[in-house]
C-alpha cells in the first residue's frame, strides 16, 4: 500500500492532496491517501485579496443607496407644503371691474371716435398727419379736416395692432414661459444676436425710489449681464448709487405719450439703440405708439395682453388680501378703498415679472421707500402717488425671495427663479 503521509521534498510545511480513493467490494468506504505536496502562495493570496476588494465595493454601494435614500427622504420630509388659496380672493381677483368700459372704448377707436373719454390729447399727436384748411367748409358750412394719404396710412396700422392686442387680452398663466421667444429674441436680434432660448444669467431691475440714493449700488447693478430701467428715470450724474448701464428700458404708456409730442418723437435718454418694452394703460395709446414706432432705431415691444392680465391678478389679489387682514373690513369696500376700475399694478412691478421670465437670477433695486427720502431719486417729489398699492406689491417682491411657491395664478410648469431683494 502506499505510504500515509510522504516528505516528498524535505520540506517542513506539508501540503496536502488526495492520493488514492480505494474501492472496496460492496461497501462504497471511500479511502483517503493524504500526501503532501507544495503549491505558491501568491496565488492564494491574489484571491483573497480580490475577494476583500469585491466586497468592500458592495458594501461602498449598499451604503451610498442608503445615504441616498435617507436624503431623498429627508428632503421631501422637509419640502414646503403646496399653498392652499383663499378661494374667494382668487375669485374676487379675477374680476377685471374696468373690462366692459374698456372694450366699449377699443371698439369707438376701431369706429374712429375719437372725440369722447378724453381722447383729444392723444389724437393732438397724429395733427402732422393731418392738413386743416380753416377756410375751408362743406355744404353745411361745416369745417372740413382732408386727411393725408400718411394719416390712412398709419390709420390702419393702428386699426390693426389694436385688434390684435384686444383679440389677445385673456387669462394664461403659461405666459411667464414665452417670455424668452416674445422679448428676448427680439432684443437679441437687435444686438446682433441669434436668439437663444436660453435665459439671461442674471438681470438687476432698477427702480425709481430714493432710498438708492447714497447706496454705491451702481458697479453691483452695472456687473448684471442685462440692467432694466424704469420709465426714463435718468442715471447722469447717479451713476455711484443707480449705475450706467441700461440693456432695456420699460416704461408705460403714459411715457410714450409724453414723449409723442416731442420731434421725432424722441423718448431715449439711455440712447437710441436701447430696447424699449412698454404695457399699455389706455388703449388710445395705440396711437403713439403706432407713431412713434416708424421712428425708433431699438425695438419698441408692447407687453403681450395676456403678460398684463397676470400681473393685473396677482397685484389684485395681495391688495386684497393685504386690505382684509389689515382692516377687517367687507371685501366688497375694497373697490372704494382703491378705485376699483382705476386699479393697476406698477411699472416696476411688471418689469420684475418680466425678469422672472427671461432672467436665469434676478435682482431688485430701488424698490422700497423710507420716511427721509425721496419718492423718485431723481425728482424732488416727496409723497408716493396713489395710484398703486406698493404696500401689496412690497409683499410680492418678500414672496419672490422668501417663499415662490405662495404666489397664486402662476402655472406649476414656471420655476421661479432665485431672487435677490436690495434695501
Amino acid at each position: 500500500m502506499p505510504k500515509g503521509l510522504e516528505d516528498t521534498d524535505g520540506s517542513d510545511i506539508p501540503i496536502f492532496k488526495i492520493s488514492n480513493i480505494d474501492f472496496r467490494p460492496f461497501i462504497a468506504i471511500p479511502i483517503c491517501y493524504i500526501v503532501p505536496m507544495k503549491r505558491p502562495v501568491r496565488p492564494l493570496l491574489g484571491i483573497f485579496l480580490f475577494i476583500v476588494f469585491v466586497a468592500t465595493l458592495s458594501c461602498r454601494t449598499i451604503v451610498r443607496r442608503g445615504l441616498l435614500s435617507l436624503e431623498l427622504e429627508s428632503k421631501v420630509l422637509v419640502q414646503d407644503p403646496v399653498p392652499v388659496f383663499n378661494a374667494t380672493l382668487l375669485k374676487y381677483a379675477t374680476i377685471d371691474l374696468d373690462e366692459e368700459h374698456s372694450k366699449q372704448e377699443i371698439q369707438q377707436l376701431l369706429d374712429g371716435n375719437f372725440g369722447s373719454h378724453g381722447r383729444h390729447r392723444t389724437f393732438a399727436s397724429w395733427r402732422r398727419f393731418i392738413h386743416h384748411d380753416v377756410t375751408a367748409r362743406s355744404a353745411k358750412g361745416i369745417p372740413v379736416m382732408p386727411r393725408s394719404p400718411m394719416f390712412y396710412r398709419y390709420w390702419l396700422q393702428f386699426r390693426r395692432v389694436l385688434h390684435d392686442w384686444a383679440r389677445k387680452k385673456t387669462f394664461q398663466p403659461e405666459i411667464l414661459l414665452e417670455l424668452v421667444r416674445l422679448v428676448k429674441h427680439s432684443v437679441d436680434r437687435h444686438n446682433g444676436l441669434v436668439g437663444s432660448d436660453q435665459r439671461y444669467s442674471s438681470c438687476a431691475v432698477v427702480g425709481n425710489s430714493g432710498i438708492l440714493l447714497n447706496s454705491g449700488y451702481g458697479k453691483l447693478i452695472d456687473n448684471h449681464e442685462v440692467v432694466i430701467r424704469l420709465n426714463n428715470a435718468r442715471t447722469e450724474n447717479f451713476e455711484h448709487d443707480v449705475g450706467s448701464k441700461t440693456n432695456i428700458s420699460f416704461v408705460n404708456s403714459n411715457i410714450l405719450h409724453l414723449c409723442a409730442r416731442r420731434e421725432g418723437c424722441f423718448c431715449h435718454p439711455y440712447g437710441t439703440n436701447v430696447p424699449i418694452v412698454m404695457y399699455v394703460c389706455q388703449p388710445a395709446h395705440f396711437l403713439d405708439y403706432t407713431v412713434c414706432n416708424s421712428s425708433h432705431k431699438g425695438p419698441l415691444l408692447v407687453t403681450d395682453p395676456r403678460f398684463d392680465v397676470l400681473c393685473a391678478r396677482i397685484v389684485k389679489y395681495y391688495s386684497v388680501k393685504r386690505f382684509l387682514e389689515m382692516t377687517g373690513k367687507a371685501l366688497e369696500d375694497w373697490t372704494s378703498a382703491h378705485d376699483g376700475a382705476m386699479f393697476h399694478y406698477s411699472s416696476g412691478m411688471q418689469a420684475v415679472m418680466l425678469a422672472l421670465g427671461i432672467c436665469d437670477k434676478v435682482s431688485i433695486f430701488g424698490f422700497g421707500k423710507s420716511d427721509s427720502a425721496r419718492h423718485h431719486y431723481h425728482t424732488n417729489q416727496k409723497t408716493e402717488l396713489h395710484l398703486h398699492d406698493y404696500e401689496a406689491e412690497y409683499a410680492l417682491y418678500h414672496d419672490l425671495v422668501e417663499k415662490p411657491r405662495v404666489i397664486p395664478f402662476l402655472s406649476n410648469k414656471f420655476k421661479v427663479p432665485p431672487v435677490v431683494m436690495y434695501h
